[in-house]
């Protein structure tokens, strides 16, 4: 537990409890893996989530918002730190210019993924944001783009005769694009869009036969 001051020194205190939940074992397997944070703790998600919901607990008795912190926990290098901010930022607060600028600051693909699922999928927004990431040309946006997509349509958003067509576009170019994680993110993104019904199906087997993939 931690006593609510101001911002900074609430940052301060979130970084010093990264201690007791350091897992050397993660922190060394995701070095391996390429995952190289300035700072990075292993501390697992579970024991991050719960830190997140201490932290909400605790920062209603504050003179600041949950918002203040989050923006503040982003700009740290720190793994940890980035995580947590993706767990607190409240969807419905963030604002579109905020999001681009921490979509362009993202530093692995782990932090891409938390975004995605933790915040981006929930925002107003989302998706305007992911058919914009879709279409560019870089891994983490794809990333983030396919990854919201996929949570959208297993919530039954489904997509105009527009947005069909731009997003089975898109897809099929990422399926044959150089980035492993943008493949699987799309191929999944494709799955959970068959299974708007039997119409959307068809799409995404016609669309996957015309480059020689069959994957229903």
């Amino acid at each position: 537990m931690f006593v609510v001051k101001s911002v900074f020194e609430t940052v301060k205190e979130i970084k010093q409890s990264f201690r007791l939940m350091m897992d050397g074992a993660v922190a060394q397997s995701m070095r391996d893996k390429g995952l190289n944070y300035h700072l990075n703790w292993g501390a697992t998600l579970p024991r991050l989530q719960a830190k997140a919901e201490e932290i909400k607990f605790q920062v209603q008795s504050s003179k600041f918002k949950v918002y203040d912190l989050a923006i503040a926990l982003y700009k740290e290098n720190v793994r940890e730190c980035k995580i947590l901010a993706t767990m607190l930022m409240p969807p419905d607060e963030i604002l579109p210019e905020v999001v681009d600028i921490w979509q362009e600051q993202i530093p692995s693909q782990e932090i891409a993924e938390q975004l995605a699922f933790n915040l981006y999928q929930h925002l107003p927004f989302a998706a305007e944001k992911a058919y914009q990431w879709i279409a560019s040309d870089k891994e983490y946006d794809q990333l983030c783009g396919f990854h919201v997509l996929s949570r959208l349509f297993m919530n039954g958003q489904v997509p105009n005769e527009r947005g069909i067509n731009e997003y089975l576009d898109e897809a099929l170019c990422a399926l044959q694009g150089p980035y492993p994680s943008v493949r699987k993110a799309a191929l999944q993104s494709l799955q959970r869009f068959a299974e708007l019904g039997i119409l959307y199906e068809r799409l995404a087997k016609s669309a996957t036969k015309s480059i020689d993939l069959d994957i229903f």
